[in-house]
């Protein structure tokens, strides 16, 4: 029996999905991003599925995440932004205590960032509910954007030491919490009483999420990059198709 086979006939599945790159394709836009088709139909068989929860887990803020996801306030899907330290539960209150010392000191290095960005075509700043995201895609200059980092780093480094910084596709993110998505894997498998895990990702904040699973789980890595995955899909459209299978193999189970 494969490891998806495994999986797909745990009692109570979570099926936790990062959202960019993931279920939908990387955009120069970020708050253009939709699911691709294949993936939609996939999420939304997983969801129609006996003993079957999905979650998305996303470094997006949790509002941007609800929006990108075109998620209603009835729909069945769990949401954790900003890398797990935002949760949209059942039940659960969404709005994070922010100190506002904290919050001070985002606002004020989220206005110098952006200060800088002026400065280097096609990079901006995305607001982010625990810091803010360098966004470096559409930067056709490479010296540039290197340049660019390396000012944001310097500036975040010396005035919030204690911040997490983490570097994905096209964008280097600053936040005051350390919450990974890790923790949120694991804070989802306790609220759903989950006896196994599905986590699919693309991008290197997802490792802490595919490197914390246990051996009834199951790691998916979508597309290249070092992984602790035990399972390469090459795209969005494959990952689908993975995720149908465990769909229909668990209604098959019931039957």
């Amino acid at each position: 029996m494969s490891d998806v086979d495994a999986v797909a006939r745990t009692k109570k599945l979570l099926v936790a999905l990062d959202f960019d790159g993931t279920l939908s394709p990387l955009v120069d836009d970020p708050m253009s991003a939709r699911m691709a088709p294949e993936a939609r139909a996939a999420v939304d068989a997983l969801v129609a599925a006996p003993a079957t929860v999905v979650a998305f887990v996303s470094g997006r803020s949790l509002g941007d995440l609800r929006i990108i996801a075109e998620h209603t306030d009835d729909s069945p899907i769990l949401l954790a932004g900003s890398h797990g330290a935002e949760y949209l539960l059942p039940g659960a209150d969404s709005d994070p205590a922010l100190d506002p010392g904290d919050t001070d000191l985002r606002d004020r290095l989220r206005t110098e960032a952006g200060e800088m960005a002026r400065e280097v075509p096609g990079a901006w700043i995305e607001p982010k509910t625990f810091g803010f995201g360098v966004h470096l895609r559409t930067v056709s200059d490479p010296a540039s954007a290197e340049r660019l980092r390396s000012a944001v780093d310097a500036l975040v480094a010396e005035a919030a030491p204690r911040w997490r910084r983490r570097q994905g596709h096209g964008i280097v993110e600053y936040a005051f919490t350390d919450v990974g998505k890790d923790a949120a894997v694991a804070h989802l498998r306790d609220v759903v009483d989950a006896s196994a895990v599905i986590f699919a990702g693309d991008d290197v904040t997802d490792e802490d999420a595919l490197g914390s699973l246990g051996p009834d789980d199951l790691g998916i890595r979508v597309g290249a990059g070092e992984t602790a995955a035990s399972v390469r899909v090459g795209d969005i459209e494959e990952l689908a198709a993975l995720l149908s299978t465990v769909a229909r193999e668990r209604v098959a189970a019931r039957q």
